[in-house]
C-alpha cells in the first residue's frame, strides 16, 4: 500500500500504528504529534455528523450518536473536502447495524436528513412566473414537459418520518401518526419545506422529473389513485415553485 492510503487508514483507526515517517520538525518521531492529529480528525468528522443528522441525535441519545457516529467514521472515510455533504452512506450503514435493527425507521430518519441536505444546498433556479401555464393553449397543455427544480426531494417510507422529525424538532408539534408517509422536501428561496404527498402524487412529480409529458404524469398518478386530481397537482408544483423551466 502507499504512503498516502496508509497514512489516511491510519487517521481514522486508533489500532494502527502511526506511519513510517511521520517525523517533527528535528527529525524525531512525532508519535504524540500524530495520535494529537488523529484524535482532532475524528472528532471533527463527529462533530459533523451531528451537525447533519440532527434528529438521529436526538432519537437515540447525544452520547450514544456520537459513538455510533465514530463507528460510521472509521469505516466510511470522507470521499470529498466539502463535509456538508459528508453522511451519505449513513443509512445504508444503519441498515446493516444489527444494534439499532429495533428501532426500524432510523434508516429512513437519516434519509430524510440528507434529503433536507441536499435540498438546502441544490443549485439555484428561478421558477417560472404564476401565471406560465395559464398563458399555454389548452389543447398543447397535457404534452408539456416541466423542468422542476434541483431542489425537490422526494422519500417514501414505510414510517411516519415527516411526523416523527416535525415532533422532534418543531414546538408543539403533535405525536407522529401510526402510518407511512412520503416526505416532498422543497426550498423557496432559502427556507426549506417539507410536506407528506400521497403515492400518487409521488408519482406525478417523480414521472415528470424523469422528463415524461404531463399527460405520461397524470396517468402515471392515475394508476396509483383512479381519482387523482390534476389540478391540485398542477398547484403544488406552482405553489412550491417547483416548475423552473416550460418545454413547449
Amino acid at each position: 500500500m502507499s504512503t498516502q492510503p496508509r497514512f489516511a487508514e491510519a487517521l481514522l483507526d486508533p489500532e494502527q500504528p502511526v506511519p513510517d515517517g511521520v517525523v517533527d520538525p528535528q527529525g524525531r518521531p512525532a508519535g504524540k504529534r500524530f495520535n494529537v492529529y488523529r484524535n482532532n480528525v475524528v472528532v471533527s468528522l463527529i462533530d459533523a455528523m451531528e451537525t447533519a443528522f440532527p434528529v438521529m441525535r436526538k432519537l437515540i441519545g447525544a452520547e450514544n450518536f456520537r459513538n455510533l457516529a465514530g463507528l460510521y467514521v472509521r469505516q466510511h472515510p470522507p470521499s470529498s473536502p466539502l463535509l456538508m455533504f459528508y453522511g451519505a452512506d449513513f443509512p445504508a450503514f444503519l441498515d446493516s447495524f444489527a444494534p439499532l435493527a429495533h428501532v426500524p425507521y432510523l434508516p429512513d430518519m437519516a434519509r430524510l436528513e440528507l434529503a433536507r441536505r441536499h435540498a438546502y444546498h441544490a443549485a439555484d433556479a428561478a421558477p417560472v412566473a404564476a401565471d406560465a401555464l395559464s398563458r399555454i393553449a389548452p389543447d398543447r397543455l397535457m404534452q408539456l414537459r416541466l423542468t422542476l427544480a434541483p431542489a425537490m426531494q422526494i422519500l417514501p417510507s414505510r414510517y411516519p418520518v415527516v411526523g416523527i422529525w416535525e415532533y422532534n424538532m418543531v414546538p408543539d408539534a403533535p405525536h407522529p401518526p401510526a402510518e407511512a408517509q412520503i416526505a416532498l422536501v422543497t426550498r423557496l428561496a432559502f427556507d426549506l419545506q417539507m410536506q407528506t404527498v400521497s403515492p400518487a402524487m409521488a408519482s406525478f412529480l417523480n414521472a415528470l422529473h424523469q422528463g415524461a409529458p404531463l399527460d405520461t404524469a397524470f396517468d402515471s398518478a392515475s394508476a396509483q389513485d383512479s381519482a387523482f386530481d390534476l389540478t391540485a397537482g398542477i398547484v403544488l408544483l406552482l405553489q412550491s415553485d417547483l416548475i423552473v423551466e416550460i418545454h413547449l
